[in-house]
């Protein structure tokens, strides 16, 4: 059971170094696990618009509100928004006064700070109770929220920041990281794969940070296309943009630019696609290694399932996406893995599995075989429970080309997971660390898996779930050589 609600504020904000004040609106739809009541403390969803007269009319703001006037009397509103000076964050509370409820709970000061943590606002916002009241409680939905057969027995995802907040860059300067942008789709209408790969490269030493990546196509009649772009000198991207290097932009709803030169001095591959940046991060690592940074690497998947749109140009072809099925993904660390294998499997419906298995290059790690990390994302519920690191004691990977495998379980469940990628769909990339080290990925956006969920029951093992994917899996193995 969750509910629904829509909220709008008014009021008025002063930006860092301005004497006049701009106006500002939020128009806001919520949504929270349960029954709404004020002696709940309840984490809810918020999307909706951020509108800042001269400097942000963001349609697709996306962050969490914090219901709890009685047990912590706030209810706190986090936001992030895009402005024209880049990606922001909006943060403030109405703080629950007894003597005065009616003012407390309609007034809501805010702070807006960037990405460094910088204040650049600061806001008053009042919501008109006498007009405003009739239309709220209008939109109040309850929903009820019956298990689908054949549901997974873990739990919905924890209530976390949007994928927005996950897709900004976590560099700081610090010599010796790596960070990666990489979407990955299928065209439902031709059957074509598109791997776009976005890097940021801090040199060990101190060196200078760069930025690169490629594009590959996977066409269904011809064998794949890969193209390069950069290396540039990294700058702070700006314009709302999460990666920027030369022509090649990344925003958290749209992906354009080229990569390569042909013959005649044509571009191989160019692109210009949006997509859209809502639902709930799928944490492959847990979600403490990607937020605390305690781990050589981590991935995390903050788009899981994308629809995207636009074109894609390479070889003198042209293919128009309308509703690409697809996603984004992140890497940040210290470099790649001695040895790696990653699954992404759109299984229709927003299911997904995304599989990352992994050994360290650390000595005295580099020696034991691959960690796997396995989630299932089924009917909005994740599996396995709990710390997906202490669940990967019960999993195994064999990694070898063309097919590799993961076997585990977790909660009278058992999973197993073929993958192959034929050589004829996958494209060799040499990559380079920031130490200087190099490793070969061996990727394919066309790949076959065939994923098998069992459960325990008294009659013993019994096929709970199966999922074929031909030519449709997004798949990489890579290796030190």
């Amino acid at each position: 059971m969750h509910t629904t609600f829509a909220e709008t504020m008014m009021g008025q904000a002063r930006l860092a170094g301005e004497e006049r004040s701009r106006q500002i609106l939020l128009d806001l739809a919520v949504e929270a696990g349960g029954l709404l009541s004020p002696w709940r403390d309840v984490q809810a969803q918020v999307t909706g618009r951020v509108r800042i007269d001269g400097w942000a009319d963001d349609q697709a703001a996306a962050g969490t509100m914090r219901i709890a006037p009685v047990t912590a009397r706030r209810i706190r509103y986090t936001i992030d928004f895009v402005t024209s000076d880049g990606p922001m964050r909006l943060d403030g509370w109405k703080s629950v006064s007894f003597a005065r409820p009616l003012r407390s709970m309609t007034t809501l000061p805010v702070t807006i700070t960037d990405r460094n943590g910088s204040i650049t606002g600061e806001a008053q916002l009042r919501f008109d109770l006498w007009r405003g009241i009739g239309p709220m409680l209008a939109s109040l939905r309850i929903h009820s929220d019956p298990l689908p057969p054949g549901a997974l027995p873990g739990k919905a995802p924890a209530s976390v920041p949007p994928a927005r907040a996950y897709l900004s860059s976590r560099w700081r300067g610090q010599p010796g990281r790596l960070e990666v942008w990489y979407t990955t789709l299928t065209d439902p209408a031709t059957g074509t794969g598109l791997w776009l790969h976005h890097e940021l490269v801090a040199p060990n030493g101190g060196g200078r940070a760069y930025t690169h990546g490629w594009a590959a196509v996977f066409p269904p009649d011809g064998a794949p296309a890969l193209a390069r772009f950069g290396p540039q000198p990294w700058r702070a991207p700006g314009g709302g943009a999460v990666f920027a290097s030369g022509g090649v932009v990344m925003t958290p709803t749209a992906l354009r630019g080229s990569a390569g030169s042909g013959h005649n001095g044509r571009t191989q591959i160019s692109w210009d696609l949006t997509g859209n940046a809502s639902g709930t991060p799928l944490f492959t690592f847990p979600r403490w290694a990607w937020e605390r940074e305690a781990l050589p690497g981590a991935q995390i998947v903050p788009v899981p399932s994308a629809l995207f749109h636009g074109t894609v140009r390479h070889g003198g072809r042209v293919i128009p996406l309308a509703g690409a099925p697809g996603a984004t993904a992140r890497v940040y660390g210290h470099g790649n893995a001695q040895l790696w294998a990653w699954l992404h499997a759109d299984l229709g419906g927003g299911d997904v599995c995304e599989v990352v298995a992994a050994t360290s290059t650390r000595p005295g790690l580099r020696n034991l075989p691959p960690l796997p990390l396995v989630r299932l994302r089924v009917g909005g519920r994740d599996w396995p429970r709990g710390d997906p690191i202490l669940r990967s004691a019960r999993f195994i990977a064999r990694i070898r080309l063309p097919t590799w495998t993961v076997l585990g379980m977790a909660g009278g469940h058992r999973i197993r997971i073929q993958v192959t990628q034929p050589p004829e769909r996958t494209v060799a990339v040499s990559y380079t660390d920031p130490d200087g080290s190099t490793a070969v990925c061996r990727n394919s956006e066309r790949a076959d898996a065939v994923i098998v969920l069992q459960r325990n029951t008294v009659q013993g093992w019994r096929t709970q779930r199966r999922w074929r994917l031909d030519a449709t899996a997004h798949a990489e193995v890579g290796a030190r050589e």
